[in-house]
Parts: structure tokens; sequence; C-alpha cells
């Protein structure tokens, strides 16, 4: 057994402990010990005779010792196979599932012996759900739609699991000796919500000759993360890892580097509409290079700039690759300048221990300076988020006043007071009209009842547009990616209600949200709404996921102009109340 083998033993037996309503801490050991041993640079099989070794890796304690020492003795894992006895393996994709907990699942196993999804949809179907303890119809319905959902949503990522998985394979292929670049490309690159599988391209000595790239591929195949093997040949492998993500390694040589970047960055409708201006200018494009039509002499290849500039464009950011007007735009030079993440001058969506943070207010303020902010919000939850300890009235005004003092106290930059209002069913907000309007700015969202019909929701949210203590729509839509749909509005109405009341979108950066996304973003703009982009940060380590809203402004086309956070604090501050100008 390699690494790799005792890591997916241990990974899974955190997965059926879960599922067994084990303790938290014993799961996350077996996490803990897989993700460590997964990551050796050398066999653990020849660490087991020395204790002392295996006890100074990180993650690895006495217990785990012992487990690892009985999986070596007998060949398996005791608490592995007892676990499988008593759990059929395909459990574990039941627990992929929104709304399918380990204590619903162990359930359904009890009643029913059902261990798997297709199982489980046909249970829900014949109505057999709702006859189990704390079941009924409506959860009934609910599992349905999950499954649905699941079934659709299976084999996408977030863009911040992409780039993550990412990162760890560059890390990785830096090591091989003769490597140049290594560039993520394909949908990660356009900075897309969610990611289907990931394009890894890679050029350098190491990429020049076959024997070479025989042994560049070959050391990509002893990645750690690798589970299996998809296809291989003499300059590409693509293989899956253990997250079901498929990657495709490309082995490329310098003088093709930029073609093949072009191409495998897409989109495909992009690609298409780049090739028939090619064609229509004498030329042939494709991943290797940009050629002469009758001669077939390469003409540009080594990087995109000189592909696009010998196609008489502008160079094209990958976030607009599109075929949304974007090469017309880089034909007659009018491509916008795009924001970016050095515009932002300040973000305002945090939380912190007065609610359902987990830093003081000192602490965020810290960590937004250090990132060179000018200026931070304060927006903890109201009450309505009960789970979240949401502030009533008298604990809001308190709060302020701690805001307030700490802003006098910390140097360096200018702390804003603000809440994060809940928008009732009935579009009320979720505090007294008189404390709002002490806020420097008040973030309103809906948290709750989210299966209104849509002329309710609309009405819903056009009454807290209405308020005139409201400064911005928080989330917008309500999605959480991969897990929830938006709830259903007439978009055009909020926008148009926005644009008159002098209420800002939110762009949330947090990647299971990306909220609004890339359409709507578009749709504001045009309606001349602005955008705040924002973190909802819960912790100092969420205030760097702003990168990921700038991505999603940018493959809306939205320029710093368009963006409220750009500007200086007393102009943001006045934008907080309706002056835009």
């Amino acid at each position: 057994m390699d690494n790799k083998a005792i890591a997916n033993i241990l990974y899974e037996t955190a997965d059926l402990l879960e599922i067994d309503a084990a303790d938290s801490f014993r799961i996350r050991s077996y996490r803990n010990a897989a993700q460590a041993i997964e990551n050796l640079s050398e066999p653990i099989r020849d660490l087991i005779s020395e204790p002392k070794k295996v006890l100074a890796i990180p993650g690895i304690g006495k217990g785990m010792l012992l487990n690892l020492q009985e999986l070596f003795r007998e060949g398996s894992l005791g608490i592995q196979t007892e676990l499988l006895k008593k759990y059929h393996p395909s459990m574990l994709q039941l627990l992929k599932i929104q709304g399918l907990g380990p204590k619903t699942i162990a359930l359904i196993w009890s009643a029913y012996q059902v261990s798997d999804v297709d199982g489980v949809e046909k249970l829900a179907r014949e109505g057999k759900i709702r006859e189990l303890p704390r079941m009924g119809e409506k959860h009934e319905q609910k599992l349905l739609k999950a499954i649905e959902d699941y079934r659709r949503i299976s084999g996408r990522f977030l863009i911040d699991a992409a780039e993550i998985e990412a990162k760890k394979l560059t890390d990785y292929l830096a090591k091989l000796p003769g490597i140049d670049k290594i560039t993520p490309a394909g949908s990660l690159r356009r900075g897309r919500e969610t990611v289907g599988d990931l394009d890894i391209l890679v050029t350098g000595a190491a990429c020049c000759s076959e024997a070479e790239r025989q042994k560049a591929v070959q050391y990509i195949a002893q990645y750690p993360s690798l589970m299996s093997v998809i296809a291989q040949g003499d300059n590409k492998i693509s293989f899956q890892v253990r997250n079901g993500m498929q990657v495709d390694v490309r082995l490329l040589p310098p003088e093709s580097f930029g073609a093949a970047m072009q191409y495998f960055t897409g989109s495909k409708a992009h690609n298409v509409a780049l090739r028939q201006r090619a064609l229509k200018m004498g030329y042939t494009l494709n991943e290797y290079s940009l050629a002469d039509l009758k001669t077939e002499k390469p003409v540009a290849g080594k990087t995109e700039e000189e592909i696009y500039a010998k196609l008489n464009l502008d160079y094209i950011p990958p976030e607009l690759r599109e075929n949304l007007g974007e090469i017309d735009a880089a034909a007659n030079h009018t491509l916008p300048k795009l924001i970016a993440l050095e515009d932002l001058q300040g973000d305002v969506h945090m939380h912190t221990v007065e609610t359902d943070g987990r830093n003081t207010i000192e602490e965020m303020a810290e960590a937004a300076k250090e990132r060179g902010y000018k200026y931070m919000a304060i927006t903890d939850h109201s009450k309505n988020l009960a789970f979240a300890n949401g502030l009533d009235d008298k604990r809001a005004v308190a709060h302020i006043q701690k805001i307030r003092e700490a802003n006098e106290r910390i140097g360096g930059i200018k702390i804003f007071a603000g809440i994060e209002v809940d928008i009732l069913a009935d579009g009320d907000l979720d505090l007294s009209d008189d404390v709002l309007a002490q806020m420097d700015l008040v973030i309103a969202s809906v948290h709750s009842v989210f299966n209104q019909e849509p002329a309710k929701m609309t009405e819903r949210l056009l009454k807290a547009i209405g308020n005139p203590n409201t400064s911005i729509i928080g989330h917008p839509t309500g999605r959480l990616q991969l897990r929830r749909d938006a709830y259903h509005f007439d978009m055009d109405a909020i926008l148009a209600a926005a644009a008159k009341h002098k209420v800002a979108m939110e762009l949330n950066s947090y990647p299971d949200r990306l909220d609004l996304n890339d359409v709507h973003l578009r749709q504001a703009k045009q309606r001349g709404v602005k955008v705040v982009i924002n973190t909802d940060s819960h912790h100092t380590s969420h205030l760097e996921k702003i990168r990921y809203g700038v991505l999603q402004a940018r493959r809306a086309w939205l320029t710093r102009d368009d963006v409220l956070n750009t500007m200086p604090a007393e102009k943001f501050a006045r934008a907080m109340k309706h002056d835009w100008n």
C-alpha cells in the first residue's frame, strides 16, 4: 500500500464515522492523518518501524500510530472493516445531498436498509420517508429536490476549491526540473463561479523533447492527490483527484504556449468567433499557433498578446472571453478598463464576536488595515437571526458605541458603524427606524422565508429598498452555489427601484454566494445601479476572498466607477446615504 491508498482508507473511515455519529474530534483526527500522509514525500511504510518518526509527522498522534501499525500488520483497519459491514460504501454519496445529514442517513438505513441515492429517491417517491420520525411530506419533497440538484450539479466545484487544487498541483509541478511556467487555463482562469474540470498548462525545457515529456508525465502520475489516471499520452495526462475533480495537464513547447493558453482558456464561443476573424484575415488559429492560411507558417503563438495584436485586436482579459461583444470592442479600442483589486478602498460587510463572527472589532480592523484599506464597516446581524445571536435595538445601540470607540482608538483606518438587518417576510426591517438611522450604513438582507411567490418576494424587496435607512441590498438573490437556488423575483423591478432610491446592490464575494452573478451585475450596470463588493467576512482570514468578487465584477465589465467602495471614505459615507454623485 502506498501513501495514497493509506490516506484513502483513513478518509473513508472518517466519512463512515461521521455517518455513525462518532465524536467530531475522532473524525477530524482521521482526516488530519490522511492529509498528512497524502502529502508525505517519502512512503509511510518506510517509517512505520520507527514510531518516533511517525509521531513527528504533524497530524499523527499515538492513537493514529496504533491504527497505522495495525493496517500494515493485518492488511486492513479493523474500525473501517467494522463500519463497512454496518454501512455500505455507497452511503458516502448521500452525505453530499443537501439536507441529508449523518443522523438522517442512519435513520433511513435503520428503517429500510437503503444506502444509495437511487434507493433514497425511490423511498421518497413512494412516500416512505415521511413515515420516519421527525420527517413529513414537506421534508420528503425537499429531499427529492435536493437529489435533483445533486444530480444536476454533480461534477461542479466552487471557484475557491478549484483554485486550491490548482495551487497544490502547481507547487508539486514546480519541483520538476526544467519547468518555466505553470498556468491554470479554462473556466478557472476566466473567473467562472464554478468549475467543471481543471486545465493546467506547463512549459519549459522539460516539455521540449519526447523523452523529457515522458519523464514529466511519469512525475505527474505520482501526484499524491491523484486517485486514477483517465488518459495518458506523451504530452498530456488526465486524471481524477480525491474530491472527484478531473485535471488535464498539458506539456507545451515555449513557442506554442500563448496559442495553447488562448485556446484552452476559452470560452468555446469566444474561440469560434476569434477563429472566424482569423480566417477572414488569411490566418488559421489553433492551440499550436496563429499561422498563415496559405503557407501554414506560424506568425504568432508564443504569447496571447501577440496573437490578439496580429488579429488587430486589443488584448482581451480572460474574464471577458464569453463572446458577449468583447471582440468588437477590442477591434474598436473600446474595451473598458476593468476594476482591479487595488481599486477597492474598503470592505463594508463583516461580522464580529458580537453575533456569529470569530474575531473582535479590533482584530477585524487590524486585518483590514493590513490589506491597505482606508475604511471598513462592522455589520453584525439583527435579532431575527436568533441562531447567530442577532442584535435587538438595545444591543445594536450599544454596539454602535463600541464601534465608534474602536474607531477613535485605532488609527489608520475609518471604521463605519453598520448592521446587516434582516428583511422580514412582509418587507419590514428587523430593527426600528430610529436605531437604523444612527448607522453609517445599513445592509438589508433576506435570511428566511425563501419560498415566497415571485410577486410576494418582489414586493418584499421593494419595501426594503423604499426604507430610507437602507444603503445596500445584501446578497440579493439569496443563492448558495451548488446548495440552494436563488429565490425568484422581478429583477428589473428591483433594479429600477434601486436606481430610483440610490440603494446599492451587493456583490457578495464569498465563493459559495458570488451574489449578484455576472449576468445580474451587467443588468445593474445598464440600469445605472451602483455595486458594493464585500466579503461578508466572519473571520479575519475571509477578507482575502474579496478577489473572487472582483473577478465576478470583471466578468460583468464593471469599472471602478460602477463600484461605490472604490470611493474615498468621505464620499463613500455620502453614498451610503443615497448621494452617489
